[in-house]
């Protein structure tokens, strides 16, 4: 072997190593960047599960879907079916860049991207409401939708109620006929509402009007008893009528005018005079706030 030949393959041999160096720095490279890709914040993609509710930002609108983006390593679809509730307004509203709250339906598709409702997500943030409302006692107003042998159908954003036929103030007794008409002429009213019973997981929302209207009344009945005064006269209305006398709502409150309050004249029963729903005048005979009773008087704001 000659000099030139030793040279050559000492040649070779530098080539040689000089390349797996920089093939090892290459991937070590690679390694270094892909951990740096990993280990950085804005990379971290969120883990998906069935029932997460979340913000999405609207990346793609369609007459068939939406796409959002949640944050997933694949952006949400939103099929139509799954934005039904949306009144045809809403969706002409929706535009790219909207945030939305969304329901995920299915984590991942075959095709890698999570399936998302906006109707769910709707219903989910109602019920979470309506069990805030019926913690804290309070009254809403719905809308009556449709109803059913048993009662009325009120909708609650995405929700659906049921109010008994017997918790209805203006659906009358007697036959079935007369309640069917009362229920079908209350479609498209709204009532005050007062949550007695709701379960989540069975779907089940039953409402009262009749303890939403006492409730006001109690309400309006502690506020009218703070301002009347004795000798004063006020407007009523007659709400009922019973053998002892009528009973007349001067603003959110029933008071009783005695039967020997009627008239100066003898009186054998209220009906001789009064009507249900007759305006009268009554006088404020009495007050007693801690009974919370009104004693009311027609007769003295008459001359003897």
């Amino acid at each position: 072997m000659d000099g030139t030949d030793v040279r050559e393959h000492s040649n070779e041999s530098e080539t040689s190593e000089q390349v797996e160096t920089v093939e090892d720095l290459e991937l070590a490279n690679g390694v270094s960047l892909m951990e740096q890709f990993l280990s950085d914040p804005s990379h971290d993609y969120k883990t998906l599960k069935y029932g997460d509710v979340m913000e999405g930002i609207i990346m793609h609108l369609d007459r068939d879907e939406l796409l959002v983006d949640i944050g997933s390593k694949a952006e949400g679809i939103v099929p139509a079916k799954e934005y039904s509730s949306l009144s045809a307004e809403e969706k002409d509203k929706l535009e790219i860049g909207d945030s939305i709250l969304v329901f995920v339906v299915q984590p991942e598709n075959p095709e890698g991207h999570p399936v998302v409702s906006i109707d769910r997500a709707r219903q989910e943030k109602s019920w979470r409401k309506l069990q805030e409302i019926h913690e804290e006692n309070k009254v809403i107003e719905a809308e009556v939708t449709n109803y059913n042998k048993g009662g009325l159908l009120v909708n609650l954003d995405g929700v659906r109620g049921f109010v008994p036929a017997s918790q209805v103030s203006e659906i009358r007794g007697g036959d079935e006929s007369s309640k069917q008409a009362d229920m079908a002429r209350l479609i498209g009213s709204s009532l005050p509402l007062k949550v007695i019973e709701i379960n989540r997981h069975r779907n089940r929302l039953i409402l009262s009007e009749r303890q939403a209207i006492q409730e006001r009344r109690d309400v309006m009945k502690e506020r009218l008893i703070e301002e009347l005064k004795e000798g004063e006269v006020r407007k009523g209305r007659v709400s009922s009528i019973c053998d002892f006398g009528a009973f007349v709502d001067i603003g959110g409150a029933d008071g009783l005018v005695h039967l020997s309050e009627l008239s100066w004249s003898r009186v054998r029963h209220p009906s001789e005079l009064l009507k249900i729903g007759e305006e009268v005048d009554v006088y404020v005979l009495g007050i007693n706030a801690q009974e919370k009773k009104i004693a009311l008087s027609i007769k003295r704001t008459q001359a003897e």
